[in-house]
């Protein structure tokens, strides 16, 4: 089945590209409410499953014995960018435990928010793995890790006890099992692991209602739920989309970017579970569907549509800030 256009972009009245992907939106049954393209088809999550990454640091009680905030809570479920708030959380992270930046194994980026990356540059310094967009993730491993009383050297190895633990969460959240094929390597360089899109779906619509999660586990997803809800800038930061759906529509939405055009979502209110897969990686056209489908399901008052209806249809720009076109998604999205 080839998986059918769900975004087109316009220059003037001309369609000047096109993006096809594959969308599942079910219950947190496996109900399907919507499929379109190849849902059975694995695809790596890569980021966008970090709040099921953690998961493990809320249950087992080591969240709460390093004394976590609500907001670093939120950037261990976070692809920030490297502002220097993100990088003070991250930083607060690891004294908790004891540790200090060269504990993480991410690597370094420049910070993805622009003016961060300006500022940083002009002070003379480089950046390091505080920067990284993951260090909240990673830090929150090296706090399941002291947990564990696992060696917190080689927590990015898929036989170290924290990543068996995350491998065995993912499955279990998502209903599915996932063969040792099926692993490779994230941008941050701990294991990934391809999941069929429906199975994703169907992991965010637990991870939204807490339906068909063990008691334990419903009280951990509510709790990352409303951490992320309420500090949103700290899951993304200024001018990205998740911080902007979760800040307009607070504990209505959870959703979660991940690389190569991967988005995934929960809508807790309607019980539902959203996974996108762009074909080209494209995180532009993955915003535009995931918005689409927000739209569509999400139960939105007239104010709120009129909110997210910038991030449907996003305008085109070109360096003068002229306007040039625009981003629309096709009616098999939205009919």
């Amino acid at each position: 089945m080839a998986d059918p256009v769900l975004v087109e972009v316009m220059r003037a009245a001309v369609v000047e590209s096109r993006h096809c992907g594959a969308v599942a939106v079910v219950d947190a049954e496996g109900g399907a409410v919507l499929t379109l393209g190849e849902v059975d088809r694995p695809v790596f999550p890569r980021s966008a499953v970090k709040a099921l990454q953690a998961l493990r640091m809320i249950e087992t009680g080591a969240a709460d014995r390093y004394g976590f905030t609500d907001q670093e809570l939120a950037l261990a479920c976070a692809s920030h960018s490297g502002e220097s708030g993100h990088v003070a959380a991250a930083q607060s992270m690891l004294a908790r435990i004891g540790l200090d930046a060269s504990a993480l194994r991410c690597g370094a980026h420049p910070p993805m928010y622009g003016p961060s990356a300006t500022a940083l540059y002009r002070a003379g310094a480089e950046p390091t793995a505080l920067h990284n967009n993951c260090s909240g993730k990673h830090s929150g491993f090296l706090c399941l890790a002291c947990m564990l009383g696992a060696d917190p050297r080689g927590y990015i190895n898929p036989d170290h006890p924290v990543q068996r633990e995350i491998k065995a969460t993912i499955e279990s959240v998502t209903a599915t099992s996932i063969p040792d094929n099926r692993r490779a390597i994230d941008g941050c360089s701990v294991p990934t692991w391809a999941v069929p899109l429906k199975h994703l779906a169907l992991g965010f619509a637990r991870f939204g209602t807490g339906n068909s999660l063990a008691p334990e586990r419903a009280k951990a997803a509510a709790r990352l739920r409303a951490a992320c809800t309420a500090h949103p800038w700290y899951v993304a930061g200024t001018g990205r989309f998740c911080t902007e759906v979760m800040q307009r529509l607070g504990t209505r939405a959870f959703v979660k970017v991940g690389a190569e055009g991967v988005y995934l979502g929960a809508l807790p209110e309607r019980g539902l579970g959203i996974a996108v897969k762009c074909d080209d990686g494209g995180a532009r056209a993955a915003e535009v569907v995931m918005a689409t489908l927000i739209m569509r399901f999400g139960a939105l008052s007239k104010d709120e549509q009129a909110a997210l209806d910038h991030l449907v249809r996003p305008t085109l720009r070109n360096w003068n800030g002229i306007a040039i076109g625009e981003l629309r998604p096709t009616q098999a999205l939205i009919q």
